[in-house]
């Protein structure tokens, strides 16, 4: 079944246009995402965490991370990518060990990232980091086990170095990573699109960038050859803003509005969760 569930989200990013990846942080929102047609969901590591109390940045202990991964992928039939953040491991052995947890719980793709957050040394070796990727693809052929890795690098998000070789930098990146055995790589923080194109023209495998208010529009992006979009925290983000904007609203104006208007009655949440 999770072999079937990696080739139907490995095909997602062979589609003619680019194809969107809503990030959830509990099994309600994966539902909701999967009932409103999404073919496949990712999770979000900063809204697991905070969902649970925990700031980001691997502060979450993994197993309580497998745990929601677990819960999600039971709930849902569409296939699901786990955030696994940089790995919760200093050695390639650690970050494998952490690898098949997600694929015991059920995941068929990961995101990998090399910001280490550590303001010293904020991201890791290009020599360390393709090890990783390489020792997790070389474990999966091994193993038999299928694995759609998609390899993050932070250098526009972290907004490292100067800006004028950032590009060449970060092309230095993935290309390794490609090489290393990355299925996708992943640029949150690109979002010029002129600088979008000249990555498309240097890249060969698969390309994912994040939400933004300033990124192109999806038919641009179809257009130029991306072929993923990933919303990151920003579904969890707003739906808190919305309870922020509810307390607000009952406190300073003394109504209801906000939950009580055009909202989810109770059975259809019941109904979706015992589906």
């Amino acid at each position: 079944m999770s072999m079937n569930k990696e080739k139907s989200f490995r095909y997602l990013h062979k589609g003619p246009s680019t194809f969107v990846l809503p990030n959830a942080w509990d099994v309600i929102s994966a539902k909701m995402f999967e009932e409103g047609g999404f073919k496949a969901i990712g999770t979000t590591s900063a809204g697991i965490a905070a969902s649970l109390g925990y700031p980001d940045g691997q502060q979450l202990p993994i197993d309580k991370m497998i745990e929601v991964v677990e819960r999600i992928v039971n709930a849902v039939d569409v296939p699901i990518s786990a955030d696994i953040e940089a790995g919760y491991g200093k050695t390639a052995e650690e970050v494998v060990q952490s690898v098949q947890k997600i694929l015991n719980a059920g995941a068929v793709g990961i995101n990998i990232e090399d910001g280490t957050g550590d303001l010293q040394h904020p991201i890791n070796d290009l020599s360390t980091q393709t090890e990783m990727i390489s020792t997790i693809k070389e474990f999966c052929r091994e193993n038999d086990e299928a694995l759609f890795i998609n390899a993050r690098t932070d250098l526009y998000w972290l907004q490292i170095g100067d800006p004028s070789t950032r590009l060449q930098r970060t092309l230095d990146r993935v290309k390794a990573y490609e090489e290393a055995g990355a299925d996708c790589i992943f640029v949150p923080g690109l979002h010029v699109k002129e600088t979008i194109q000249k990555l498309r023209a240097e890249v060969s495998c698969p390309i994912n960038l994040l939400v933004h208010p300033n990124l192109p529009s999806l038919k641009e992006l179809s257009e130029i050859g991306i072929e993923r979009v990933s919303t990151g925290s920003a579904p969890f983000r707003a739906a808190v803003t919305l309870l922020k904007k509810m307390g607000e609203e009952i406190i300073n104006d003394r109504t209801f509005d906000e939950m009580t208007g055009r909202v989810l009655t109770y059975s259809e949440i019941a109904s979706f969760v015992n589906r």
